[in-house]
């Protein structure tokens, strides 16, 4: 299970992002990214946040370290601004926290070189989670003392918005021709030759049961947590076997 803190004190909203995170002190002393449940994107988001970080981690991608927030709605009383204090209030109890990585800064493919290696883990991971919000527009990377870290996952595994469509949804091919890393010459092959063998039933099982069950309840078409959890592992376990075949535009 992931780390659970508490939040005392919010600092700031990060405006950059459309499901507008704030920056959260906690129990612990640390500083917290922190996605809410009450956002507009609501809790599937913060799901797929934990599936893709936690499995990417695995995997030996770098990701910033994610905990559960649990936050007072009393935190929002005393903030002006509406629409900041109406997120805070309507997300009490579990939210995501992120380790806040200082001093890093955005990836921009011009000023940072890529080996065909580290690029062609990335798409291979991307394609396998069907991320479609790493583009070179909007590429969702921080470089940080010379390291490449992968953030905000929240539109992956789209299928999860649709359960009765996502074996079809699954099975679609993953189009690599705006992805950020596309530049580099991403080396697809031989990423899933390394990483295919790791996604496990067992890894699975061990990555969505870090997804807290207030995040799983009431699912229509599911009778617990735990069958929803099982819902989110088979299609990742079915593209891992083949998903690196079927990766369209990368160069």
């Amino acid at each position: 299970m992931l780390k659970e803190v508490i939040a005392t004190r919010y600092i700031t909203p990060l405006r950059e992002g459309g499901s507008l995170p704030g920056l959260v002190e906690a129990d612990d002393l640390r500083t917290y990214v922190m996605k809410f449940t009450g956002a507009g994107q609501g809790r599937k988001t913060l799901v797929a946040e934990v599936v893709c970080g936690e499995l990417a981690r695995r995997l030996g991608l770098r990701v910033p370290g994610l905990v559960t927030v649990d936050l007072d709605p009393v935190l929002g009383l005393g903030e002006p601004d509406p629409e900041v204090q109406g997120l805070l209030k309507s997300s009490g109890g579990p939210n995501l926290g992120m380790d806040f990585l200082s001093r890093a800064l955005g990836f921009d493919a011009l000023a940072f070189e890529v080996s065909p290696e580290e690029a062609g883990r990335i798409v291979w991971f991307d394609a396998l989670v069907n991320n479609v919000d790493r583009s070179w527009r909007n590429p969702n990377l921080l470089v940080r003392r010379g390291e490449l870290w992968l953030i905000d996952h929240g539109a992956t595994m789209i299928w999860h918005h649709n359960w009765p469509g996502a074996r079809a949804s699954a099975a679609k091919p993953y189009d690599a021709s705006d992805h950020a890393l596309a530049p580099f010459r991403p080396d697809i092959a031989s990423a899933a030759a390394d990483l295919a063998p790791l996604v496990t039933e067992d890894l699975l099982a061990e990555v969505t049961a870090d997804i807290p069950d207030a995040w799983l309840a009431d699912e229509p078409g599911f009778d617990s947590p735990d069958a929803l959890r099982r819902a989110y592992a088979e299609p990742l376990l079915a593209r891992a076997a083949d998903i690196h075949e079927r990766v369209k535009g990368d160069k």
